[in-house]
């Protein structure tokens, strides 16, 4: 029984391959790929000679039982076209199906778009929601957005450039006038990151043609602040647990979004 390997490979920039990556992708006996023509770029500049097989949004179903027969016999390597295999790219259900047939599945990690878009965003990045590709249609984009309108994580999504106009209004309708960071063909030649507000963003893309893969890192909605009731109660609840320490005063005060002084009274209110 073979391993299926899912290796990352470049979101633009062919020096961002891995070495790990190059020698699984020279050791197995087939490589899956999401388009055999745009992986021949890498495969040349390191002289691999490994057989390829596209997989690909409108064959995978097809493919599927191939690969897995292969996967009998010896090792495959899944790529994409950039980036992470399974992420917003073909890969999901291969990935399943050997899990399911209890061969062993290998991440070989590597380049991914949107945590290279979060982490050069300047946003917070301890904790996020990622979204893939916002609805085509508005009226299912606006849904989605009314749901997320509330959601404290940094946001991170991908927008294709015919869409970019419409999805930055949209997010700028419903989310207000939010951080924002938008990054356009990471790594490639012409990379931009794009640093503003929602309606900044709306408006500099109205005035200039979008062109390119666009990556937007958008700020979470603030906390609403806790009412003094609300901090009475988590104080007495932590008392009577025994968890009135500095650390815990100072946690509350996070989750509050009050000051830790303002808690620290309340507290001394309470005793």
């Amino acid at each position: 029984m073979g391993t299926l390997y899912v290796v990352a490979t470049p979101i633009g920039n062919l020096e961002d391959v891995s070495l790990r990556a190059l020698r699984v992708l020279r050791e197995v006996a087939l490589i899956a790929a999401e388009d055999t023509r745009h992986s021949r770029r890498l495969l040349q500049r390191y002289e691999i000679k490994t057989p390829v097989t596209s997989y690909f949004e409108h064959n995978k179903l097809i493919k599927l039982d191939r690969i897995l027969q292969m996967l009998g016999q010896g090792d495959v390597a899944l790529i994409s076209d950039a980036g992470t295999p399974g992420l917003s790219d073909p890969g999901h259900e291969l990935i399943a199906a050997a899990i399911a047939q209890g061969i062993a599945v290998v991440p070989i990690p590597g380049p991914a778009a949107p945590v290279a878009a979060l982490v050069v965003s300047g946003l917070p990045a301890d904790s996020f929601v990622y979204l893939g590709f916002l609805p085509r249609k508005r009226v299912a984009r606006r849904q989605v957005l009314d749901l997320l309108a509330r959601e404290t994580r940094t946001l991170v999504c991908f927008e294709a450039p015919h869409r970019l106009r419409e999805a930055l209004t949209d997010l700028a309708e419903v989310f207000g006038d939010r951080p924002v960071a938008v990054a356009r063909e990471l790594t490639k030649a012409h990379e931009e990151i794009w640093r503003g507000t929602l309606a900044q963003a709306r408006d500099r893309f109205d005035a200039v043609e979008p062109r390119g893969e666009f990556t937007l890192v958008i700020g979470g909605a603030s906390r609403p602040a806790w009412s003094t009731e609300q901090v009475q109660q988590a104080l007495s609840r932590l008392g009577a647990e025994g968890n009135l320490g500095q650390k815990a005063l100072r946690e509350l005060a996070d989750v509050a979004g009050w000051p830790k002084r303002d808690v620290y009274r309340v507290w001394l209110d309470l005793k």
